[in-house]
């Protein structure tokens, strides 16, 4: 099917099988809600030594499989009319940098082989705004904002790259996929958690003295979700759509976590290159116990840079309406706080 190509409108509210990678994670776990939610018949992948605490008392059809494995996703793929290809290895650090092309890179041209040879007729790819360009001019950026894999900044964003041109490829030869491009989503069910999840987690803990000067695009992980679902139903083949929410500097989101939680907000500047050695120091140590740096040389470079994205258009394309973002970090707060 063409590049271009809008194909069969799902919008009628008949029932379809669809399998979801992902699902035990942030962002996955939220889409198989939205699913479930108007009766779907939902198959999830699942490693067998996965964390199942977000698919708990969902009434959804449980695979065993790895995206390194062929065979499972094959299995997997068989009598669906649709995969949603969420799972990603989303670390801004990793002591094996080699992990994150094999899953993200490696396991999407695996999954997307398995799905064209079942004949999966729809295809909706979770890929980020780390692919992305970010405009010069200070606006924000979308989908056609200039970009090149040497814009990429660490493995995470550089795999992710890789992994978005893969399925253009894919769908430059017929295969029938949308690609979705979240923006910086918070709310319930962040339970490793993800970086964003952290600033949350450690602002309402009193961890969070001070700020860089950054910015990025926060949306709620629901409002995510329903996107996913409207580019299933009215997305064009090839096309990317970014699914995001309201533009906020770091400063102004701690304000708001530090306002809905009761606490003071910080006070503190702190410029990059004051917070850098503090990073490689935090990585160091973070080889030497096994654990998560509190701060990464990657979170640093990045955030020496506005991430600003602009929604409009998946919001004229698709129908995209995100909700107000106090209610993400209203529904983070609570979460986190429900599960120190």
């Amino acid at each position: 099917m063409p590049i271009g190509t809008r194909i069969k409108d799902y919008s009628d509210g008949n029932a379809v099988k669809i399998l979801v990678t992902g699902a035990t994670g942030f962002v996955g776990s939220a889409v198989v809600r939205r699913l479930l939610r108007d009766d779907h018949h939902v198959r999830v992948l699942v490693r067998a030594s996965s964390d199942r605490r977000n698919l708990q008392d969902l009434n959804v059809q449980v695979v065993e499989g790895d995206l390194t494995q062929a065979a499972s996703l094959q299995h997997a793929c068989d009598g669906c009319d649709a995969l949603f290809h969420v799972a990603a290895d989303y670390r801004l650090w990793a002591p094996f940098p080699e992990q994150l092309y094999r899953t993200n890179v490696e396991g999407t041209r695996v999954i997307l082989e398995a799905a064209k040879s079942a004949g999966v007729p729809r295809i909706v790819y979770t890929s980020s705004v780390a692919t992305l360009g970010i405009s010069k001019d200070g606006g924000p950026g979308d989908e056609n904002t200039a970009v090149t894999e040497r814009d990429m900044i660490g493995h995470y964003k550089r795999s992710k790259f890789l992994a978005e041109s893969l399925v253009r490829e894919f769908a430059t030869e017929g295969l029938p996929v949308v690609i979705v491009n979240p923006s910086t989503p918070i709310g319930p069910r962040d339970i490793k958690p993800t970086p964003t999840g952290r600033i949350v987690r450690d602002a309402i803990a009193g961890r969070l003295p001070a700020y860089v000067d950054t910015g990025l695009n926060i949306v709620h992980v629901d409002d995510v979700a329903e996107g996913h679902w409207l580019a299933f139903q009215h997305g064009v083949v090839g096309e990317r759509y970014i699914l995001g929410g309201q533009n906020l500097t770091l400063r102004e989101m701690l304000a708001e976590i530090a306002d809905i939680a009761g606490l003071a907000p910080p006070r503190w500047r702190l410029p990059h290159a004051a917070v850098m050695p503090i990073a490689h120091l935090a990585e160091v140590w973070a080889r030497l116990n096994g654990t998560q740096p509190i701060a990464t040389v990657e979170e640093v470079r990045m955030s020496k840079k506005y991430m600003f994205f602009s929604s409009a258009k998946a919001e004229r394309e698709l129908g995209y309406t995100p909700g107000p973002v106090r209610l993400a970090m209203e529904d983070a707060v609570m979460w986190f706080r429900q599960h120190r």
